[in-house]
């Protein structure tokens, strides 16, 4: 398959990410030392969100925090008590942007002493550091995949095949090239310098494949509807100010009540303009899965990770 187009980022824009990165490192670093048995899940979300404001930044899309068998997208909505729990493996997904241009990371904790699910944290993380060692221009995305799954296989887990790394750009979490956990058979593409991609492997001790289940608490506006009947006007004034970028119900302030949220809520999707995203989840309760996840600039002379630790 030909290289994709090089694309166009300019210095500024290579800065914006930069900082978007920075603060999310550090969001990350953050949310992680919070986590423990008995704290509300809510709780660490928000001090992540509150921080990220805090440094400049805005939320990427909504701090989402997913425990044991869901692997993804798993949002506290307004009031969860859900706490942490002792011999949970958790994931911490963060997204920064600034001016709109987007960072993404991850990474699990696990908060007990099995020396499996210790070893299950590594393993997405062995992936990661594999996969960065040798992205650069000119990389085709296939040797990466092949290192992710190598990574994850040599700790005796599977990667879940169905969740990928992905590009970033402006107001834009998820673009072109896709990174998958393994090599596809039938596409492969080489990085390019100016490209910004986030490289995130999940490992698994079951089967790899997840699915939605339950209710979402992520939404992404795709298109402005023609007519907003139906739009409570300060909800959509909180959805328009998002450029694109997901949000959630706790997204809303306290202003805008729960019944004009949901019919706004109710409304866009009826007409095709917003896609939920409910918690991606591994049928089996008993399964447990990790993700570790980094952004990385393309550049002339190779890779740099703008997600690292502060």
């Amino acid at each position: 398959m030909p290289a994709l187009a090089r694309p166009a980022l300019d210095p500024a824009a290579a800065d914006k990410f930069r900082a978007a990165g920075r603060i999310a490192g550090a969001a990350r670093k953050l949310g992680a030392s919070m986590i423990r048995p008995g704290v509300r899940l809510a709780e660490v979300m928000e001090a992540v969100e509150s921080f990220i404001r805090v440094q400049g930044g805005g939320p990427g899309f909504p701090a989402q925090t997913s425990r044991n068998h869901i692997a993804a997208h798993y949002c506290p909505p307004p009031g969860d008590p859900t706490t942490y729990e002792q011999d949970d493996v958790v994931k911490i997904d963060i997204g920064v942007e600034v001016d709109g241009y987007v960072a993404d990371t991850a990474q699990s904790v696990y908060l007990g002493t099995d020396a499996r699910y210790q070893r299950l944290v590594a393993a997405s993380q062995a992936a990661l550091e594999a996969a960065v060692r040798l992205a650069g221009p000119g990389v085709r995305i296939s040797t990466l995949s092949a290192a992710i799954e190598n990574a994850i296989e040599a700790h005796e887990f599977r990667p879940v095949y169905n969740l990928t790394g992905h590009g970033l750009g402006r107001w834009k979490v998820h673009t072109a090239p896709s990174i998958p956990a393994v090599p596809d058979p039938h596409g492969d593409a080489e990085l390019q310098a100016g490209m910004v991609i986030a490289i995130e492997p999940f490992a698994t001790d079951g089967r790899g494949q997840v699915y939605e289940r339950g209710r979402a608490e992520v939404f992404m506006l795709t298109r402005a509807p023609t007519k907003l009947k139906g739009v409570d006007p300060a909800a959509w004034d909180v959805i328009e100010r998002m450029h694109g970028l997901p949000f959630a119900r706790r997204s809303f302030p306290a202003g805008i009540t729960s019944a004009a949220i949901e019919a706004t809520l109710a409304r866009l999707m009826r007409v095709g303009c917003l896609v939920p995203y409910p918690p991606l989840v591994d049928p089996d309760p008993a399964v447990r899965v990790s993700q570790a996840e980094h952004s990385l600039l393309i550049t002339d002379r190779g890779a740099e990770v703008i997600t690292a630790d502060p």
